[in-house]
Order: C-alpha cells, then sequence, then structure tokens
C-alpha cells in the first residue's frame, strides 16, 4: 500500500461534530442573566419583607451613630404603668432570689424633679418602696427645704431589689435593671435629675469619677441637667458632709426656679 495518511472510518467526523454541538450549550444572553439575578433578588426581598412583618429583629438594637443621633428622639415614650408591666416578676438577675418586694418608685409621674438612688435597703425591701429607712427619712427632709413635698418628686433606685446585705450593686445587676430605669426617665421626663451615691451618677454618666469629685457639677443625661450629690446613708455617717450636699441642692432650686424655704 502506498506511504499517504490512513483513511478515518467513515462517519467519524459526523459523530464528533455531534458530540461537540451537544457538549457546548448556548450561552445565556446578558439580559437573561439579569433577568435571572432580580427575580432571585425579588424572592429573597419578598422572604425579607414576610419575617419582618411576622416580628423581624425585635430584639436588635443598633447603636445610635453621628448622622442620626440628633433626628430621632433620645428617650421613647413611655408611661410608668408600661415601664412596671415589663418588668413583670423580674427574674433577670441573681437579685431577685432574695427579695421580698419589686422596689419600683413612687412619687409624682410628671415630677420636675427626679432624685435616683443606688439599691432598697431592708426597710424598702419589706415596703417595697424607696427610700423609707433612716436615710430615706434624711431625703424627705432634704426635699422639704428645697420648698418641696415628697409627693412634689420621683423617687427610684438603680436597682430595684435589695443585694445581700445591703453590698452595692454588682455591675451585671446594674445592667439588667439598666432598661427599666431608662423606662422610667423616659416616662417622667423631669427638668433635673439628683444622683445620690457613686453607683447612681456612674450609672448615668458612664463616668468612673469618684464621687467626692463628680457632685456639685451639672452633668448631662440625654439631654437632662444632672446633679451628683452624697448619698442620704453617707450622710448619716458623716454629718459634716451635709453643707457640701446643701449646695449642690441649692444649684438644683436654681436651675428649676424653686425658692428657698424660710
Amino acid at each position: 500500500m502506498g506511504g499517504g495518511s490512513p483513511a478515518r472510518p467513515q462517519g467519524s467526523g459526523e459523530r464528533a461534530t455531534a458530540a461537540a454541538v451537544i457538549y457546548r450549550r448556548p450561552r445565556r444572553s446578558r439580559l437573561e442573566q439579569e433577568s435571572e439575578e432580580l427575580a432571585q433578588a425579588v424572592a429573597e426581598l419578598r422572604a425579607w419583607l414576610g419575617w419582618a412583618e411576622e416580628g423581624g429583629p425585635r430584639m436588635v438594637t443598633l447603636p445610635p451613630t453621628a448622622s442620626t443621633s440628633t433626628s430621632m428622639p433620645k428617650l421613647p415614650i413611655v408611661t410608668l404603668e408600661d415601664v412596671r408591666a415589663q418588668m413583670g416578676e423580674c427574674t433577670l438577675c441573681k437579685l431577685h432570689k432574695g427579695r421580698t418586694h419589686i422596689v419600683f418608685g413612687v412619687g409624682n409621674p410628671k415630677a420636675r424633679l427626679m432624685f435616683v438612688g443606688e439599691a432598697p435597703g431592708e426597710d424598702e425591701d419589706l415596703q417595697g418602696e424607696p427610700f423609707v429607712g433612716k436615710a430615706g427619712q434624711l431625703l424627705t427632709k432634704m426635699i422639704e427645704a428645697m420648698g418641696l413635698a415628697r409627693g412634689d418628686v420621683y423617687i427610684c433606685n438603680t436597682v430595684k431589689c435589695r443585694p445581700p446585705n445591703n453590698r452595692n450593686p454588682e455591675p451585671d445587676e446594674l445592667a439588667a435593671c439598666e432598661p427599666f430605669l431608662k423606662g422610667q426617665l423616659a416616662s417622667v421626663k423631669p427638668e433635673a435629675i439628683v444622683t445620690l451615691g457613686k453607683f447612681a451618677a456612674q450609672a448615668l454618666l458612664r463616668d468612673q469619677t469618684p464621687i467626692s469629685r463628680l457632685r456639685g457639677t451639672w452633668r448631662e443625661y440625654e439631654g437632662i441637667p444632672v446633679m451628683p450629690t452624697f448619698h442620704p446613708a453617707y450622710l448619716l455617717r458623716s454629718p459634716n458632709e451635709k453643707s457640701k450636699v446643701w449646695d449642690d441642692l441649692q444649684q438644683v432650686m436654681k436651675k428649676l426656679g424653686l425658692e428657698r424655704k424660710r
């Protein structure tokens, strides 16, 4: 036989061409791709809207940013009854195990002046009302010296259950009660706040400065003027410091336009 190339089997070229046609699927047009992507995006959006309508991320809280903090309300619109209902028989921290009563707050729900203490003591735990022991009696005298009655102001604590043996409230306990304290402040909307003691001042102001240096200087919480001062219980132990607290309260009186009691 001659030296030429061997002959291809008949029909092999046709089979290769057919295989190539089957393997190479036609490309989708750009319009088809974009239409498919759009349909997928719409489906995802519908699913998200359905989830949000059923409840969505109700427990998610985003921190305020510089661009939105000035345009959004700083405090929600609530009532003291709403806040107390939300608290229920609270078990958010370990303090509930030893309490007799939740010590929520007392006073005028539309008070111009609000006093915030640290934690209930034994008398408060038994009666379910803040500042009813010896420190509370001194606080009442301080309020009356300002020309007000106890019922004219609103009084509460940073934590609503008594810590064991009247110890200081711990960070997790303060954090658990913070939403309820903020709710009380949002409801009353006082023109001024007096914080009593270190923990009350630090809870609102997020400032670890000692109360001996914090007191006597106006600060601010959510646009509300705050005057930190000593706790009445401290004054019972250190009566020589009463004059400093009176100086602080006179600043509050001046800001609220109250006349000094004769």
